[in-house]
């Protein structure tokens, strides 16, 4: 089982990314005023294991925001990879299902040199989730697959 470390939203692209404390996830809007999230699909929410963002700063030698990665959510203490695809996950009272890697974009190296390099190995850049069950989540949420 993980935590949920954090939240974050951003209102159109390119926009610097919020953090929040706690927020609720629909099939309609992702991650509430996300502008992604309104789009329904395989990228409507997307997640960030906090050790492989750990991972990848070290790579660089330095520390950055998790929100510079520019994901939904930081979770600790769940490994996120490929064998996890098509698993569902509870975060808070929401469902989520993984649908594929984040792959990181030319935008990564815009926000600091190197780190799209830094995210390539081993879904260090997150992964992206469909809602399948609306719910409220909270920093510090248990993050948990249920299948």
């Amino acid at each position: 089982m993980g935590t949920l470390l954090g939240i974050a939203y951003r209102d159109g692209s390119r926009l610097p990314m919020r953090e929040i404390d706690a927020t609720r996830i629909s099939l309609d809007a992702g991650v509430a005023r996300d502008f992604r999230g309104q789009k329904r699909g395989p990228r409507q929410v997307t997640l960030l294991c906090a050790e492989k963002w750990h991972a990848a700063c070290a790579e660089l030698g330095i520390e950055l925001p998790w929100t510079t990665r520019r994901a939904n959510l930081l979770v600790n203490g769940l490994p996120i990879g490929a064998e996890c695809v098509g698993r569902t996950l509870r975060v808070g009272t929401a469902l989520l299902r993984i649908t594929i890697e984040t792959n990181p974009c030319g935008r990564m190296d815009e926000q600091y040199r190197g780190l799209k390099r830094a995210l390539l190995p081993d879904w260090r850049g997150g992964a992206c989730c469909e809602v399948l069950e609306d719910g409220d989540i909270a920093v510090g949420d248990p993050v948990q697959f249920i299948n």
